[in-house]
């Protein structure tokens, strides 16, 4: 019985690994694609955004700065991003409560930047990750993230 439950214990690691391998996530090829349509999109229009993407715990999978753009567009990018992973939802989901009654409350959240222009990324509907786009008024990093999304 002490040899079973030793062998239980030894082998857990392994049935918790293969379980996390069968979980979607997003890759590097992912994430390249992704900021790659959403650059092109950001170049056509003549703005200069800082494009980022994040995987599904809010770590930096790519980050680009284009030339010209503000550096405090790096944070407010990474700021967006991580609430459309933390939340599961698209920053302009924030923007719009804060324009409502009370909305001056979602300003008190952690982790919410209440700016339109992030964007969760889900597949098989699991969240795998986020785009944040900071550079050019909210609607356009709005449509820089749609058009970065699309790619995937």
């Amino acid at each position: 019985m002490k040899k079973l439950a030793i062998i239980i214990l030894l082998l857990i690691p392994f049935f918790t690994q293969a379980q996390n391998q069968l979980q979607p996530y997003l890759t590097l090829d992912d994430a390249i694609r992704i900021s790659d349509a959403a650059q092109a999109k950001s170049t056509a229009e003549g703005w200069n955004m800082v494009i980022v993407v994040l995987d599904a715990g809010g770590h930096i999978i790519s980050l680009r700065k284009m030339d010209g753009v503000q550096i405090g567009s790096i944070e407010v990018a990474l700021g967006k991003a991580k609430t459309s992973v933390y939340f599961k939802r698209p920053t302009k989901a924030f923007e719009d409560m804060m324009k409502g009654e009370g909305g001056s409350r979602i300003a008190t959240l952690p982790n919410v930047v209440a700016i339109e222009g992030g964007l969760p990324i889900f597949k098989d509907g699991i969240i795998v990750g986020a785009i944040g786009i900071s550079g050019a008024t909210s609607a356009q990093d709005g449509i820089v993230a749609t058009a970065g999304l699309q790619a995937y």
